[in-house]
């Protein structure tokens, strides 16, 4: 299938394609017949060089370098699927990463760089991709949030308040849009075995042996580092990102994983100090 043949609505930019759910989802859509843009930050020349195998339909996987916390090269890299194909139909966004550390121990300037990433990457690629979708009179955004966008974790205080963050303003976004007839929904994942347990950034502070809340970050984080990398592989919310993209009528959110919906529930029915008391349990 030529360029000139894919509609809209079969061209998608998945940012954060190059590893992990990102990656996944870059993979599931280009077997779909999709022309898929994987947009990261960092793109070896090899992974550049190579294609992969094309998916059934026509479908394709292509590169394009693009760093989130920077308008311009978000709207550069956008461009460039505007270009080569007239439209573009989906927005899968899975960029992110964790930083561990206590609030005492968190820097403004390190919490804002988290926030570049983890909020203001999303803002920057939404209004990228707007206008377009807008003019063709439809699109869908699918955005890969995180359990940690509606329940808070001990030590991971400014990856948790990202993600909140993240969520309310797509919610928000979801009710200007939806006349437009741009669909929005969330991917809220729980531990997965990616390679975002490795790319875990630390706080300066965390670090320091004179910091009092040392010992008990190190035994959170490494709870969490056992539950991730134990946990189901990125298939899984491949799923739920396919499943929203065949709906008519998406849902605002989906929980991946049936333990994490148990959390959603438990959240919205038990008293806050029971929830407080049962994640530092986990996290202790």
């Amino acid at each position: 299938m030529s360029a000139e043949q894919v509609t809209y609505g079969k061209v998608a930019l998945v940012v954060g394609a190059s590893s992990g759910i990102g990656k996944a989802c870059a993979e599931y859509l280009k077997d779909q017949g999709y022309h898929v843009y994987g947009a990261a930050r960092r793109i070896t020349p090899e992974l550049a060089a190579d294609p992969g195998e094309p998916g059934r339909d026509g479908g394709f996987l292509r590169w394009l370098q693009m760093d989130v916390r920077e308008g311009a090269s978000v709207g550069a890299a956008v461009q460039k699927v505007l270009d080569a194909e007239g439209g573009l139909g989906v927005l899968v966004h899975a960029a992110g990463y964790g930083l561990a550390g206590s609030v005492e121990d968190t820097s403004p300037e390190e919490a804002l760089a988290q926030f570049e990433t983890n909020f203001f990457g999303p803002l920057r690629m939404y209004r990228a991709v707007l206008p377009t979708m807008r003019r063709q009179g439809g699109g869908r955004i699918v955005v890969i949030t995180s359990v940690a966008g509606f329940v808070p974790l001990p030590f991971q205080s400014m990856y948790s308040a990202s993600k909140y963050a993240l969520e309310a303003m797509t919610e928000s976004l979801r009710m200007e849009v939806a006349s437009l007839g741009i669909k929005v929904s969330m991917v809220e994942p729980g531990d997965i075995s990616t390679g975002f347990t490795a790319a875990r950034a630390w706080t300066a502070q965390a670090a320091v042996d004179a910091s009092p809340y040392k010992k008990r970050c190190e035994r959170a984080v490494a709870s969490m580092v056992k539950s991730e990398t134990k946990g189901p592989g990125p298939q899984i919310v491949v799923k739920d990102v396919a499943r929203l993209l065949r709906m008519k009528n998406p849902p605002a959110r989906v929980i991946t994983g049936f333990d994490y919906k148990m959390v959603g529930f438990l959240k919205r029915i038990v008293p806050d100090w029971f929830l407080e008391y049962v994640l530092v349990k986990m996290y202790s």
